[in-house]
């Protein structure tokens, strides 16, 4: 059986991917083990969060589905970091793990053109170095392009204290021979590691003590959306105590984290409870997020209190926390050990450097967190569709979108533990924000096609309304009077005394949203017209300067490298430096950068030198 496309795995990458590959026309098979998993949340039952949130509504904006099916699904909403500025705000919401996969599997069962079938992968064809297929262990499918999606599927071993299980997930095969086949490509892997929490019986916890944490009001994530799906539920908030971490400390020999039971690395930036104990001795308690599984909220996830420690252990330690002395656990903790390819083996399309056909997403190649996956997955469909059609790739630059900086950060340094994405990995972040996702991600969606016509004419439309609006905003005068100045203190602003212009006045710190309606310009005009307005005011000369750092940084890295160069000629080129330039031989210094190791510093000298001898 003979395909354009074969996506191997049913998680938030493989979801993107298929989707992706079938709108844009490719005949796409999908090879998952379980299909009632597909989009299964294996960990925390939310999407979106600091920096998450972004890549979420970039997805939307190109296309893709992460941001409907969570719609859908959606039980409880909360905006982190609400305080602080639009570009580190973050939308999360708790989902239905239900509703998600439910809603995942048949959004993509009504996609034209994709199959699905419920098997299990056992080995990658290749030939001369490409790769034409995927043998499962019920029959062989060809195909030209051939996307992995795997998550932790790969040789996952599960471990629960001293008990190790051979699964992918609790309950389902791990893909061993699948493993074997990939390393026989002669890719570089490695060994990562994750973990979830117990999952508590709703019945047995004892909500009064708990501390409420209310939904707030439920903002989509998709331009899509036109209403709310589901009654907003509350999340609770608990706490560790010197009980806990007793227990925990007693019962650290046995940790399979710290007894060298396991070999892989961890996510640093969510560690287990017992991670966290030894390296935070000083901490008296730790919070913990008390977040329902799905809206019937019969059963709750304990964030925080991820841990691979004995069955047994597991339950001392949950009824030690206040409202939970009562506590039965529905299903235990555990870590996960997977392999994974180096992300450094792929280009920026995402296919492999040196099997050709063949591309990876999500965490094969080193993330964690169902956004990243679901975010590179559908890179890797996209580039897939558009080598098929002898197109230019679709790479998305760090200035872009927080898509560009998660991908350039894989490629270009590697990871040797499970890569998170924070606002703080992306230097352009104040130009970056979730809230402009969609007029940022506007260029591509244009050529891409996969966002339907209506929805890109809004975007269209709306873009230059802002345009013209900022426009005005800027370069026209204002005169203050009297009544504009009591205007402005009725919301404790001060006064103007003498002309201004109304971007300066708007980013002023009192200044929201609602103060724009004052303007017989703005007036009637759609929220997120408003929203883009108001926060490119305050943003606005700092965006300036960032805009031309990026014109003075593309202008440099579209520099074209001389074929006879000779660089150990060039003065303050580290030997390292001069040695992968020459084997690499980039065509330009935007290739150049890429290079693992290749500093900034380093192409300012390779770029004056080229200016002053070329």
């Amino acid at each position: 059986m003979t395909y354009d496309i074969i996506v191997v795995g049913g998680g938030h990458a493989g979801i993107e991917a298929a989707a992706a590959s079938a709108k844009m026309g490719k005949k796409t098979l999908l090879i998952t083990i379980l299909c009632e998993q597909i989009g299964a949340a294996s960990c925390n039952p939310a999407i979106g969060g600091l920096a998450k949130g972004h890549l979420v509504k970039e997805i939307d904006a190109l296309g893709g589905m992460m941001g409907e099916i969570t719609d859908r699904a959606t039980i409880s909403f909360r905006t982190l970091n609400e305080s602080k500025g639009a570009a580190v705000r973050g939308s999360r919401a708790q989902i239905d793990m239900d509703l998600y996969r439910i809603n995942a599997r048949n959004m993509l069962l009504g996609l034209d053109n994709l199959t699905i079938t419920q098997e299990l992968a056992m080995e990658l064809l290749t030939e001369n170095g490409k790769a034409y297929g995927v043998k499962t262990q019920l029959a062989t499918y060809k195909a030209s392009k051939i996307i992995i999606t795997t998550g932790t599927f790969l040789n996952g071993l599960i471990h629960v204290g001293k008990n190790k299980i051979d699964s992918g997930r609790v309950g389902e095969f791990a893909s061993s021979h699948f493993s074997s086949s990939i390393a026989k490509t002669g890719l570089k892997m490695g060994r990562l590691k994750t973990g979830t929490c117990p999952r508590i019986d709703a019945k047995s916890i004892d909500f009064s003590v708990l501390d409420t944490q209310p939904s707030e009001t439920h903002n989509f994530f998709s331009m899509k959306t036109k209403k709310h799906y589901n009654e907003m539920l509350p999340c609770y908030i608990a706490h560790t105590n010197a009980k806990t971490h007793q227990i925990i400390l007693d019962n650290m020999h046995d940790a399979p984290l710290f007894s060298g039971q396991i070999q892989g690395v961890g996510p640093r930036y969510c560690p287990s409870i017992e991670d966290k104990i030894n390296r935070f001795r000083d901490k008296s308690e730790h919070h913990i997020f008390v977040e329902p599984q799905t809206k019937d909220a019969t059963e709750y996830y304990v964030n925080g209190l991820s841990t691979s420690l004995d069955f047994s252990i597991q339950h001392e330690i949950v009824k030690s926390i206040k409202g939970f002395e009562n506590a039965k656990i529905t299903r235990h903790g555990y870590a996960i050990e997977y392999d994974y390819v180096e992300p450094t083996e792929l280009d920026y399309t995402l296919e492999c450097k040196n099997v050709k056909n063949l591309y990876l997403a999500g965490q094969i190649i080193g993330t964690t967190g169902y956004e990243e996956a679901a975010s590179l997955g559908l890179v890797a469909g996209i580039n897939a569709v558009l080598s098929l059609d002898n197109k230019e790739p679709f790479i998305m630059r760090r200035n872009e979108g927080y898509i560009g900086v998660l991908i350039d950060d894989l490629i270009s340094k590697g990871t040797k533990e499970p890569y998170r994405m924070f606002t703080s990995r992306a230097e352009y972040r104040l130009h970056l924000r979730e809230q402009n996702a969609k007029y940022r991600m506007l260029k591509h969606s244009r050529r891409l096609n996969l966002l339907e016509d209506e929805y890109l004419k809004k975007l269209e439309n709306d873009q230059k309304i802002i345009d013209e609006k900022m426009l005005m905003l800027i370069m026209e005068d204002l005169h203050p009077t009297k009544e504009f100045n009591e205007y402005l203190h009725s919301f404790n602003q001060e006064s103007v005394s003498s002309k201004t212009s109304w971007q300066k006045i708007i980013a002023k710190k009192c200044f929201e949203k609602e103060h724009l309606q004052y303007i017989d310009e703005l007036k009637g005009l759609n929220d997120d017209v408003l929203e883009e307005l108001l926060n490119t005011c305050k943003y606005y000369h700092y965006i300036r300067l960032q805009d031309e750092n990026i014109q003075k940084m593309n202008e440099m890295l579209e520099t074209k490298i001389p074929q006879d160069i000779d660089y150990r000629v060039i003065s303050g080129l580290s030997n390292e430096v001069v040695e992968k330039l020459e084997k690499a031989k980039c065509p330009t210094l935007w290739e150049a950068s890429k290079i693992s190791g290749i500093t900034p510093a380093a192409l300012d000298m390779l770029h004056i030198y080229i200016k002053i001898h070329f």
